[in-house]
Parts: structure tokens; C-alpha cells; sequence
């Protein structure tokens, strides 16, 4: 079996109405779907995190050293590609990109020995996630306070035991959010808060110091992910868990957050940091130094799938009755694709998400759904 063409598909959307986090405006969606060919007919699907236009541009300068490959050879393919373009960037797209394909080669590698990729990663610990629903950007022209508090009693309606909300526009506005979400979702629901380094160091301080009452489950990103020492620090001085990882990418970015603890939780994203070649890796060291995984997830049903497989693999930490398993991040903003481009969604039972089954992925791609976001070059 040999690799006979690699693909890009790049999906765009225009928004009814544009919401923005602290670090980015969006009045489009664009995600970026890679496509991988075998000669006995075999396809594999991945996804790249990040900006849809660039990732696919990587992909497209690694497709010449994937044509004539093995599928099956995901490791020795992940280190070719990876020292190919070392030089160049040990982070950013040329890993975004190289995610996309190591997930789309363990697609072909499940649907190859008919199993899901999760088995091959070593075996299902569970077969269920609990999601917890992404959300509260935001809006242009709107009462910001009441527009997040109504938007967030609507998950609690849908039946989702958890709500991350976004922050990191000014402390004293996003104080009010925070009093206003909890008391839209009664004193049960799980509440995290999210900044998208948008702080520095003495307002994230400020900030954990006094949302710590409205019991918050997490603060992620509260600084910029290149100041690891002011990670230390604000996790040090207020009270909150702090979470980041998003935007390190691969092993080595990972290398220092973990070992010195910058973090209390580290969120990998299978799309962004490697795929499951490398995600395996940074899990394990995440477990070797006592820190809770809890992926981060942005993009299409081809990611969520992908998320899921590798949330199914990873062994409680630590192992008992009843563990902890890990949640599932659901993207709820609008995005009319993102379930679209698979024949089967993955949508949530009140709050709970079925991994799929089947080999791969366990999904199947609509190619109509394609051709129908596809990006319109003018």
C-alpha cells in the first residue's frame, strides 16, 4: 500500500454576525481538511488547527515527500517530515500542517485493520464523553453582559454540565460577565473561564484573585503563551487551576510547561500539536508529572472525531473506581460546516458525546458538504 495523492480542502463560510476573543476577530469560519490517497483505494481525513489558508499551503510543500510512502509508517513519517522543515519552525504551521497529515495517516492505518484508531492507540477506556459547550464571544452592538448570561442559560437547558466563557477584554468587565454567568447557570454547573492571553501578568492576577469566588474551574490562557515565567507567576498568586497548551506545540513546546508546572492543566490540541503521533507522547509526559489532560478542540466533525479517538485512549490519571475521565470541548458558535461535512454528525445527548466505532475515524465525509463550503477563489 503506498500513498498516491494528498489533498487539501479548504472550507469558508461568511458569518451573520462577527464575535471576537481577545486575540481574534472572526467574521468568517475557514478550516482546513486534508485529504490522503492510497493506491489500493484506501482515504484518510485530518484537520489542521489554525489559518486555513497557510496550513494547506504546508501541507501542499510535504505532499511531495508523502507520494510513494507507506500509510502504515506513521512514526519514521512524522520524524521525515517533521526534520524536513526543523529549520525553519520547530512550532506554528509546520506542525498545524503536519498534524493534519499524521491524523488523516491514522485514519487509512484504522480503516486499513478495520479498528478505530483508539484501539490501535492501545484500547478504549470509554466509549462516552461528557462535552462541555465553548462559547460566549464577543458580540458587536450588544449588551455583552446579558447577551453571555442568556447564551449560557441556553446550555444549561441543553443539558451540558459545563460552560467556558471568554475573557481577557478588561478586568472589570469581565468581572461582571463572570457574577452574571453564574448566576445564569445556578451554583452547580461547571464554570471556566478563558482569556485567550489576553492579560498581562498583574490584571490575570487581579482577575483570578477576584472571580475565584463564582467558583471557577479553570482560567485558560491567561497570559501569552510565550511568557512561561508569568504562567509560573499567576498560577503561583491567585487561586484559580490555571490551563493553557493550545498554542505549544509538539513535544518540545510542551517540554518545558510540563516539567516546571506552569500549568495545573494542559490542553493539546490533536489538530495542532502533532496529531495522535505526538499527542500520545505529550500525554504520557503530562502524566509522568502529575497534570490533567484535557484536549482542546476547535474545528470541524473531522476534528472532533479525531479528538475523541485519542480521548478514548487516555488512561485515567490516576487510576480507581470511578476515575476522572477527561471532557470533551464542543465548539458551539455559528459554523454551518462543521457538522455538515460528515454523513453521520457528532452531535451531544444532553451533554454527552458517543465516540465513534467504526475503523478510522469512524466517520464518513460528505463530499457534497465540500464542494458546497468549498472556498470561492475570485
Amino acid at each position: 500500500m503506498k500513498i498516491t495523492s494528498v489533498q487539501t480542502h479548504i472550507l469558508d463560510f461568511k458569518l451573520d454576525t462577527a464575535f471576537e476573543s481577545a486575540s481574534a476577530r472572526f467574521d468568517r469560519r475557514q478550516h482546513v481538511l486534508v485529504e490522503i490517497t492510497c493506491d489500493n483505494g484506501l482515504v484518510g481525513w485530518g484537520e489542521c488547527l489554525g489559518p486555513a489558508l497557510l496550513n494547506a499551503s504546508v501541507v501542499q510543500a510535504y505532499a511531495p515527500m508523502l507520494i510513494g510512502r507507506d500509510p502504515l509508517e506513521t512514526e519514521k513519517t512524522w520524524i521525515d517530515l517533521y526534520n524536513a522543515l526543523r529549520d525553519q519552525g520547530q512550532r506554528g504551521l509546520t506542525v498545524t500542517a503536519l498534524s493534519g497529515i499524521d491524523i488523516a495517516l491514522w485514519d487509512i492505518k484504522g480503516k486499513h485493520f478495520g479498528v478505530p484508531v483508539s484501539t490501535l492507540l492501545g484500547g478504549r477506556f470509554r466509549d462516552t464523553v461528557r462535552a462541555y459547550a465553548t462559547g460566549s464571544f464577543r458580540k458587536d452592538n450588544v449588551d455583552r453582559v446579558a447577551d453571555i448570561a442568556a447564551e449560557v442559560a441556553g446550555y444549561r437547558a441543553e443539558g451540558f454540565h459545563a460552560v467556558k466563557i471568554k475573557i481577557g477584554f478588561d478586568v472589570e468587565e469581565d468581572l461582571c460577565v463572570i457574577a452574571a454567568v453564574r448566576d445564569a447557570i445556578g451554583p452547580d454547573m461547571r464554570l471556566m473561564i478563558d482569556a485567550n492571553h489576553g492579560y498581562d501578568a498583574l490584571e490575570a492576577i487581579e482577575l483570578g484573585q477576584r472571580a475565584a469566588e463564582y467558583k471557577v474551574d479553570w482560567f485558560e490562557e491567561p497570559v501569552l503563551p510565550e511568557l512561561l515565567n508569568a504562567y509560573s507567576e499567576v498560577k503561583a498568586r491567585q487561586p484559580i487551576p490555571v490551563a493553557g497548551g493550545e498554542t505549544w506545540h509538539g513535544r518540545w513546546g510542551m517540554q518545558d510547561p510540563i516539567e516546571n508546572r506552569r500549568v495545573d492543566i494542559l490542553q493539546p490540541d490533536i489538530c495542532g500539536c502533532g496529531g495522535f503521533t505526538e499527542g500520545r507522547r505529550i500525554a504520557d509526559h503530562a502524566a509522568l508529572h502529575g497534570i490533567r489532560v484535557v484536549p482542546h478542540v476547535w474545528g470541524t466533525a473531522v476534528q472532533i472525531a479525531a479528538s475523541l479517538q485519542f480521548m478514548a485512549a487516555l488512561p485515567p490519571s490516576p487510576p480507581r473506581p470511578g476515575a476522572r475521565d477527561p471532557i470533551l470541548e464542543f465548539d458551539r458558535t455559528e459554523n454551518p460546516f462543521r457538522q455538515a461535512v460528515v454523513t453521520k454528525p457528532l452531535e451531544h445527548e444532553n451533554g454527552v458525546v458517543r465516540i465513534p466505532d467504526g475503523p478510522g475515524l469512524g466517520i464518513t465525509i460528505d463530499r457534497a458538504a465540500l464542494q458546497r463550503f468549498a472556498l470561492k477563489v475570485v
